[in-house]
């Protein structure tokens, strides 16, 4: 029999996680304080990365490779076009690759120190270094898997793309009008779909802090506690999202535009780079808590279900079993 799994109303509205998430920051800021410290490298690379880019020799090499690739793809856009396509892509995956050793350190370690905080009973107790390896271990292993999930939606949503803009040129609406809608729709449904694998992905690295999954085994926990509830954890990730778009766009304004303009690095700067840095940190804590509230939110709908007899669901070493479906 197949197994179903119906539609459970998340009882907390998405601004009422929010409030929650920001209520747990300010009660235990003292502790997220650290976090935040821990944090701050990464959100300098990442700050410092949008603005060395152009300098790095990783660009040219990248671009000079995919250019190729959407030639052969025949890609119907007008040149003008395609030169911003590519090149986007070109900077977006040479900051990825400039971060990335800062991902895989300063931020898991922050965001497991909060998932370790989060997960005690009561958190104004003092967490060991042991458990706290024990959560790192499996997170670690479920963001490479995150890396690897990441970079095979954005294949596959290109390479649907890429069959879409061929069919509708064989049918013979080659014009551009048609083309640019196309186009259009494609990258609305491309953001959505990466903005709920970017979702999953942070539900299961709480997964794996929390229930010690690893690896694809968390990612599909975390697929399950979202299914019927992907409104939700989108709304709760929107103005989170915006806070870091915010932070970044006020780091271009206030210290990259400023050094522009002087020509030289004077001391101030440097000051306020590190203030909007940490602001930077601040926000990604609370992303994280808000990650971890949603979980706990979509774990106790998951479990009502359970018991209220609508399906029985069970996820254990590595294996997935459907034991029952009760009526």
């Amino acid at each position: 029999m197949e197994l179903e799994f119906p539609s459970i109303p998340l009882e907390v509205r998405p601004w009422k996680i929010l409030r929650t998430s920001i209520h747990t920051f300010l009660q235990n800021y003292q502790y997220f304080t650290i976090s935040a410290l821990l944090a701050l490298p990464f959100s300098l690379a990442n700050l410092l990365s949008q603005t060395l880019v152009p300098f790095s020799p990783l660009l040219p090499k990248i671009h000079l490779h995919l250019q190729p690739l959407f030639h052969a793809s025949n890609f119907p856009l007008s040149p003008k076009l395609f030169s911003i396509l590519t090149l986007t892509l070109s900077r977006t995956l040479t900051s990825s690759i400039l971060v990335l050793p800062f991902s895989l350190s300063f931020l898991l370690i922050a965001k497991t120190s909060i998932i370790q905080i989060l997960s005690l009973q009561k958190p104004p107790l003092q967490p060991s270094f042991s458990s706290f390896l024990s959560i790192y271990n499996p997170i670690l292993l479920t963001q490479i898997c995150n890396l690897f999930l990441i970079l095979s939606v954005n294949a596959t949503c290109f390479s649907l793309l890429f069959l879409a803009f061929n069919f509708l040129e064989g049918l013979g609406y080659s014009s551009p009008a048609s083309l640019l809608s196309l186009f259009a729709t494609g990258f609305i449904l491309y953001s959505l779909i990466l903005a709920n694998t970017i979702v999953t992905c942070n539900l299961a690295l709480v997964s794996s802090g929390v229930e010690k999954y690893a690896g694809v085994f968390a990612i599909l926990k975390a697929c399950v506690l979202i299914r019927g509830r992907a409104a939700t954890a989108l709304a709760v990730a929107v103005p989170v999202n915006i806070a870091l778009g915010g932070v970044e766009a006020l780091f271009q304004y206030r210290v990259v535009r400023a050094y522009n303009e002087a020509s030289s690095f004077e001391g101030f700067m440097g000051l306020e780079g590190f203030f909007v840095a940490y602001l930077y940190s601040i926000v990604v804590v609370i992303e994280t808590i808000v990650s971890c509230e949603l979980f706990k939110r979509c774990r106790s709908a998951f479990r009502v279900g359970n018991e209220e007899g609508r399906y029985f669901y069970w996820i254990e070493a590595g294996n997935v079993k459907n034991l029952e479906v009760l009526p």
